[in-house]
């Protein structure tokens, strides 16, 4: 993996992340050089520098865009914010969860999320789903194509949102082979924690029975293939909920986090390595818990064992060969006992290719068009 920060490796993930998600390595750079020295106070300590040091570089492209658009150069101006929206979504994604003004950086992000969408992407519309008296913030792209097309649900992790998975372009893959895609900040991630207060849960299948459900009332949807994939944590959620949601007709675990509980325990040992700076604060917030010690016994109910083994769909998992987070063994560990699924494909990614790290973060572009291909191939056949 590309090290900017040598020996930070959770600021090195945000930089890939970024490179990965249609940033550019000078903007990048420009925004990383001020910061250098701080990397070495450790992931946490820089935190709010990086933020400083991101948010000019965002403002910078802020007042690139406005004169673009006052000019009438609109998809300029979309790309602009677009790209702005990127790198301050990966700022704000390090932050503590307790950062003066986070929630107003968040918002930030989504107001120039949707100048983004307006000027560049306007099949992308914003979509709200009904989930118990209260709704789940969504993304949704429109398949160019005649009549109801399949769809893909694209669920977040522990630390991701809907516009990561925007600036991934997993969706215009998707897109691109006839399928629509439903982007979700589901409870515990994204605008659904930051601004509503939804936290995770262990039976996810309910967050797929609101999405399914509301998926079902579009005339734009083909209703019989409608599939779910989860990156990182959500390579526990999808799993789970397809295995008890059976409308599903499809699931990708993209990162296998078959044991989520075990390497909390790891963790606490300081084994492996962690995607956030303010880990336990993170976590804690995530899924509504104040004592981590309780937590960490209520973690220990956030696996797979039992479960895989009820999925009755196409199943297709895929691992990085050197993820520092979610050990390798899980990826297998998925697979043997997913012994139900018509279909079941583990695809390890290797130095040789890239992809090797955490969903593939060092090589994203190459997993998403592999699992797109699989998606496509699976739901039209």
């Amino acid at each position: 993996m590309f090290e900017y920060f040598p020996g930070n490796y959770v600021w090195n993930l945000g930089v890939v992340a970024t490179l990965n998600s249609g940033g550019l390595i000078d903007e990048v750079d420009r925004a990383c050089r001020p910061i250098y020295d701080a990397a070495q106070r450790g992931e946490d300590a820089g935190t709010p520098d990086f933020l400083r040091a991101w948010t000019a570089l965002t403002d910078q492209l802020v007042a690139q865009a406005e004169e673009a658009e006052s000019a009438g150069h609109t998809l300029t101006a979309g790309q602009l914010y677009a790209r702005a929206t990127n790198y301050l979504s990966q700022a704000e994604r390090l932050q503590s969860a307790s950062a003066p003004g986070r929630a107003d950086v968040y918002r930030r992000v989504l107001a120039l999320q949707q100048k983004a969408f307006d000027l560049k992407d306007p099949g992308i519309t914003r979509v709200e789903i009904p989930y118990e008296g209260t709704t789940l913030p969504a993304y949704f792209s429109a398949a160019p194509v005649d009549g109801p097309a399949p769809v893909l649900i694209l669920w977040n992790g522990l630390d991701s949102t809907k516009e990561h998975m925007y600036s991934s372009g997993h969706w215009a893959e998707l897109a691109a082979r006839g399928v629509s895609c439903l982007m979700v900040d589901c409870p515990g991630s994204g605008e659904a924690l930051r601004l509503q207060g939804l936290t995770a849960r262990i039976d996810t299948e309910a967050w797929a029975a609101a999405c399914v459900d509301y998926l079902e009332t579009r005339d734009d949807v083909d209703t019989a293939r409608i599939g779910l994939a989860g990156w990182s944590l959500g390579g526990y959620y999808a799993p789970r909920a397809a295995a008890f949601e059976k409308r599903l007709a499809l699931v990708v675990a993209w990162g296998a986090n078959h044991n989520w509980g075990a390497v909390q325990r790891r963790r606490i040992e300081r084994e492996g390595e962690r995607p956030v700076p303010h880990y336990w604060e993170h976590v804690l917030w995530v899924w509504g818990h104040d004592d981590l010690e309780k937590f960490l016994d209520f973690a220990d109910g956030v696996h797979l064992d039992g479960v895989v083994e009820k999925i009755t769909v196409p199943f297709l998992i895929c691992h990085g060969e050197n993820d520092r987070q979610i050990p390798l063994a899980y990826a297998h560990r998925s697979y043997e006992q997913a012994v139900n699924s018509p279909n079941r494909q583990l695809r390890i990614f290797g130095a040789d290719e890239g992809a090797t790290e955490h969903i593939g973060l060092d090589h994203l572009p190459h997993v998403s068009t592999y699992i797109a291909d699989w998606v496509a191939d699976t739901l039209k056949s």
